[in-house]
């Protein structure tokens, strides 16, 4: 806030809040100074406030804490601007906000930050937070050893969902990072093929995307398995992807641009002539929000930094016929990148 010339801030992005103050709830609003922080939420979190917030005082008020936040910065000494971030703050609540400052400031007051800043301190885990998605991403890794032994012909979608949700919840996770990915045979072609009504084929594809919540933080990984004995393109696709795959793993390294992981993997698609097929960036970061900075794609200058968790996730997808894509999280270090969902990635035939 000082080199960025701010007097006060507002965060109201909950997974920047948790991140700056520890708070889980739903509702809340955090104001900070230069000299302190007071969190503002609603009855329903008053205990709860009190024992997870240790970075600032606890407000409980009756109306929305993000007001009650404003109205508190306007109060300070010294605080004649305060920044937000206009990425998570609409027309609507920056009106509101507004509204319930007194006349004189309601021009001068508040103003959106040109940058996020708490976004970035996100960027890079610590020890602690490596931990916790080591943790979570072998949680994964467990499910995906279970549903193999679940998995046949004639289930469908939704039921394989049901059972990678509830043994999550079984195994300790508090959620599901993103709605889960099952898609079989011909809907193995839809990157986002969420489970449905369609029963698993005697053969063809089937696309396993899945990710648990741990203590706040997100996992993510790819599986494609193949019911049946492929064709000889199948098994070919198959390991042009993984082939993609694992020389973008390898790619990964402090001080690399994200462009050129993707390229990596794009090389070796282009090579088997396959490019057109890839149709996503290679991979996104991971952390406290499923997606996250840094986006691994093509024309992505950002560089790779000690700490940061991302995703390597290339994919085919031929419409009407199967898709393949193959998912690690993979944790940047100085020297390279040490891939957090170890799960088999050699063609697994049921």
């Amino acid at each position: 806030m000082t080199r960025t010339g701010l007097q006060g801030l507002i965060v109201t992005h909950l997974p920047d809040l948790r991140y700056l103050s520890g708070f889980t709830g739903s509702s809340a609003a955090l104001a900070v100074t230069r000299r302190t922080a007071r969190l503002f939420t609603d009855g329903r979190y008053t205990t709860q406030a009190k024992e997870e917030v240790k970075s600032a005082q606890v407000e409980i008020v009756s109306g929305p804490p993000a007001v009650a936040a404003v109205q508190w910065l306007a109060a300070q000494p010294g605080v004649d601007f305060a920044g937000f971030d206009p990425a998570f703050t609409t027309v609507a609540d920056l009106a509101r906000w507004k509204a319930a400052l007194p006349s004189r400031l309601r021009r001068s007051l508040l103003s959106a930050i040109a940058a996020p800043l708490v976004e970035p301190l996100r960027l890079v885990k610590d020890e602690e937070e490596l931990a916790i998605m080591k943790e979570a991403a072998q949680l994964g890794c467990a499910l995906f050893d279970h549903i193999l032994t679940f998995l046949r012909p004639g289930l469908r979608e939704i039921e394989v969902a049901a059972e990678l949700e509830h043994q999550a919840r079984l195994l300790g996770a508090e959620g599901m990072s993103f709605d889960t990915i099952v898609a079989s045979g011909p809907r193995s072609a839809l990157p986002h093929g969420h489970a449905t009504q369609a029963r698993l084929p005697r053969r063809g594809f089937l696309t396993l995307d899945f990710g648990i919540i741990l203590k706040g933080y997100c996992s993510d990984m790819t599986r494609t398995i193949h019911f049946g004995t492929p064709k000889a393109q199948e098994r070919d696709a198959y390991q042009a992807v993984l082939e993609a795959q694992q020389a973008a793993v390898a790619a990964v390294s402090a001080g690399v641009r994200c462009e050129e992981v993707d390229e990596a993997a794009r090389g070796v698609l282009r090579r088997a002539g396959l490019a057109d097929a890839f149709t996503h960036s290679t991979g996104h970061g991971v952390g406290l929000e499923i997606h996250e900075s840094p986006r691994v794609g093509a024309g992505q200058t950002a560089r790779l930094l000690p700490g940061m968790v991302i995703t390597i996730e290339p994919g085919i997808y031929l419409p009407g016929r199967f898709g393949i894509r193959i998912e690690d999280m993979v944790a940047v270090n100085r020297n390279g990148g040490q891939v957090l969902t170890p799960a088999p990635k050699a063609l697994i035939e049921l």
